[in-house]
C-alpha cells in the first residue's frame, strides 16, 4: 500500500537564489506544499535599510512577488499551498501586495500573514521584566554591546502556519520564523499533529533543515562533486514526508544535481552545533536518525527523536557597529614582507595613525612560490580593513590615501580588486528571551488568533535518553599519505560569530578511524590557524560524522569580520585538502 505522505518542495535558500525555481517546482512535477526561505541573520538588516530608504510599506523580500505572479494561477489549479518567510520586517505588507496582485490576476486564494516576531518596539519593556538579552556567544547584556540596536526579531515556530492552514489560508506569508517551520508547519497540518507529538514534529524538523538551503541537498557545494551527474539545472529539494515523520528526499525528475546519502548527510550536518536541534516546537535529536538510499536521487530518512521544546526562544539582533574600509593590494617577487611593512607604515603614517581607529586589520597572505612559474604565482596579497564610528576616519579618504601611495611605494604595486567593501558594519547579537513574553498572532479574512509557545502550555516535560551506538576499533596497519578528502567529506558554515564544519565518512571502517583520529587538538595541528579558538566536537556516529562547532572565528559575524571568507563556507574544503596518514586498508576499502 502507498504510504500517505506531503510534499513539500523548497525554491529559495537565501534572498538572491534563482527567480525561476518556484516555477520550476510548481510546474516540474507534483508538489503539495511551495516553500521559500529567504532570511539570513543579515538579510534582516538589509531588509531594514530598505524601509528606512523606501518606507515603511517595505522591508520584506519584493522578488518573492515576482514569483506569487509566476505561480499563483497553477497553485490554484493544483492545490498548491505556498509557505513563505519572505514576509520579513513587514509580513502584513507583503499579504496586501500579494492579494493586489492576485486581485489583478483575477485569482481568488486565502493570504494569511503572521506577526509578533518584532521585539524592538518592546525592548524597553523586556528589559524592565529581566531580559536583559545576553549574547550567547559571550554571555555579554545588550546594554553593554554599545552600539545602536536596529532590528530583534523572535525565531518564531511551525503553529501559526498550522493554524493558518487549519483555517484555509493557500498561501502563509511568515516573519522572521525559523527555517524548518515553513516545513513543520504544512507536516503538522496534514498530518493534524498535536504540540507533544515530539517525534514526528522532529522528523519534520530535520527535514525542513534538510531542504532549506535548496540546492546543498541536491548536489550543490557538495564535496564529492565529481560523483553529480550534471550540474546543469540542479533540481531543488523536495521533503516527501509521513505521517511519523519519516521523510524522503528527492527531486523533480529531469533536472540535474544528485540526491544521495552523501549530499543528504552533509546537508543535515550544515550550520549545526549540537546534535540536539534546538526549535520553538521542538528539540530534534539528530544523533538518532538513520539515513538509507532508497532509489536514485530518493534517500530515506528516518528514526528521529524529539523531546521538549525549551523554555525560550532565539531572538536575532542586528546592530549598528559603526563603519569601515579597507583594499586587498598585490605584492610580488622578492621580500614580500618587507614591502608589506613598507607599505602599511606609510599608509598609516599619512592618515595620522593607527590608534584613531577602533580596529585595524592588516592580513598578508602567502600564496607566492620561490621561482614561480608565473606571475601570478610570484604574488602574494596584503589585506587591509579599519574601522570606526566615525565615518569621515573610514571614508573615501581612506582609500584616497591608499591609492596616493601607488607610484610612491613598493614595486609593482597594484591593487588586488577585493576586500570589504567601504561602508557600515552589521554586529550580529543573538539572544533568549523566555518563550512566555513571546505574542505571536495569524491574520486570515480580518480575524486574528494568538498562538501560544508550545513551552507555555504546561504539558509534562519529555526528555531523549540516547542509546549509546558500538563504534569498531580503527584499523591499524602500514599507512599512506593522502589528501584527507580523498575519504572524508566535509561542509562548513557560519553560525552568527562562530562556524561550524561536519565531517563524514562514506563507511564503518573509515568513520572507526575518523572518530579515533580526528580530535580537536588534530583539528588544530592540521589547521593552525585554529588554533585561537575554543573548539566543540560532536559526535553522530549514527550517520558516521562528527561535527566541529568553533567559536568566535567569525567576531560578530559575517558583516564584522575580516575574513576573506566571512560565512566559513571553504573551511571544509580547507581540512579535506591537508595531507594525513592513513592505513592503507581502510584507502583500498573505498
Amino acid at each position: 500500500m502507498t504510504k500517505e505522505v506531503i510534499k513539500i518542495a523548497n525554491c529559495s535558500g537565501y534572498y538572491g537564489d534563482k527567480l525561476s525555481a518556484a516555477k520550476e517546482m510548481v510546474e516540474g512535477g507534483p508538489i503539495d506544499v511551495l516553500t521559500g526561505d529567504y532570511l539570513a541573520e543579515l538579510t534582516m538588516t538589509i531588509l531594514f535599510n530598505q524601509k528606512m530608504q523606501r518606507g515603511e510599506d517595505k522591508g520584506y523580500v519584493g522578488t518573492f512577488l515576482k514569483q506569487v505572479k509566476d505561480v499563483a494561477e497553477s497553485c490554484k489549479n493544483k492545490n498548491i499551498k505556498i509557505v513563505t518567510n519572505a514576509g520579513g520586517l513587514n509580513p502584513s505588507s507583503m499579504a496586501s501586495e500579494i492579494e493586489a496582485i492576485l486581485g489583478e490576476l483575477k485569482i481568488d486564494l486565502k493570504v494569511a500573514y503572521i506577526d509578533g516576531d518584532d521585539l524592538m518596539p518592546r525592548l524597553g519593556d523586556l528589559n524592565d521584566q529581566g531580559e536583559v538579552f545576553k549574547n550567547i556567544d559571550k554571555n555579554i547584556p545588550l546594554a553593554e554591546s554599545g552600539y545602536q540596536t536596529l532590528t530583534a526579531n523572535a525565531y518564531l515556530g511551525a503553529w501559526g502556519i498550522k493554524e493558518a492552514l487549519d483555517k484555509g489560508a493557500d498561501i502563509v506569508v511568515c516573519p522572521r520564523v525559523t527555517d524548518a517551520a515553513v516545513v513543520i508547519g504544512p507536516a503538522a497540518w496534514k498530518f493534524n499533529w498535536q504540540r507533544t507529538d515530539y517525534d514526528a514534529l522532529a522528523g519534520a524538523l530535520a527535514a525542513g533543515h534538510i531542504i532549506e538551503c535548496g540546492c546543498q541537498a541536491t548536489g550543490g557545494n557538495y564535496s564529492f562533486f565529481k560523483e553529480v551527474p550534471s550540474f546543469d539545472n540542479v533540481g531543488y529539494p523536495i521533503a516527501e514526508i509521513e505521517n511519523d515523520g519519516s521523510f524522503t528526499i528527492t527531486k523533480h525528475p529531469g533536472t540535474g544535481g544528485l540526491v544521495s546519502v552523501g549530499t543528504v548527510t552533509a546537508q543535515l550536518l550544515y550550520e549545526i552545533g549540537s546534535p540536539a536541534y534546538i526549535n520553538p516546537d521542538v528539540i530534534g535529536h539528530f544523533d538518532t536518525l538513520s539515513i538509507e538510499q532508497e532509489d536514485t536521487d530518493r534517500v530515506y530518512v528516518s528514526g528521529c527523536r524529539g523531546s521538549t521544546p525549551p523554555s525560550t526562544h532565539k531572538a536575532c539582533i542586528n546592530l549598528a557597529g559603526g563603519y569601515r574600509n579597507g583594499m586587498d593590494l598585490v605584492l610580488t617577487g622578492l621580500d614580500i614582507e618587507e614591502k608589506a611593512e613598507a607599505f602599511t607604515n606609510a599608509l598609516f603614517n599619512s592618515v595620522g595613525g593607527k590608534d584613531q581607529f577602533d580596529e585595524v586589520s592588516i592580513n598578508l597572505h602567502r600564496t607566492d612560490k620561490e621561482n614561480p612559474n608565473s606571475n601570478e604565482e610570484a604574488m602574494a596579497t596584503l589585506s587591509l580593513s579599519v574601522k570606526s564610528n566615525n565615518p569621515d576616519l573610514v571614508g573615501r579618504l581612506f582609500s584616497a590615501k591608499i591609492i596616493e601611495l601607488s607610484l610612491a611605494n613598493y614595486p609593482g604595486f597594484f591593487s588586488g580588486g577585493g576586500g570589504k567593501k567601504p561602508g557600515p558594519v552589521i554586529v550580529y547579537w543573538p539572544a533568549l528571551v523566555d518563550s512566555k513574553h513571546i505574542k505571536e498572532y495569524v491574520h486570515l479574512n480580518g480575524d486574528t488568533t494568538e498562538i501560544i509557545p508550545t513551552s507555555q502550555l504546561n504539558f509534562e516535560e519529555n526528555f531523549y535518553q540516547k542509546n549509546p551506538i558500538e563504534i569498531a576499533p580503527a584499523l591499524k596497519g602500514e599507512t599512506k599519505e593522502i589528501p584527507f578528502g580523498q575519504l572524508y567529506g566535509a561542509r562548513s558554515g557560519d553560525k552568527g560569530g562562530c562556524a561550524n564544519m561536519g565531517v563524514w565518512a562514506k563507511t564503518d571502517k573509515a568513520f572507526s578511524f575518523l572518530y579515533e583520529f580526528l580530535t580537536v587538538e588534530k583539528l588544530k595541528k592540521l589547521l593552525p590557524d585554529l588554533n585561537k579558538f575554543d573548539i566543540d566536537r560532536y559526535d553522530l556516529p549514527n550517520i558516521k560524522s562528527l561535527n566541529f562547532y568553533i567559536h568566535g572565528i567569525l567576531e560578530d559575524g559575517v558583516s564584522s569580520n575580516n575574513r576573506k571568507d566571512g560565512q566559513a563556507k571553504s573551511l571544509g574544503e580547507y581540512l579535506r585538502a591537508k595531507f594525513v596518514e592513513i592505513p592503507i586498508e581502510i584507502i583500498e576499502g573505498e
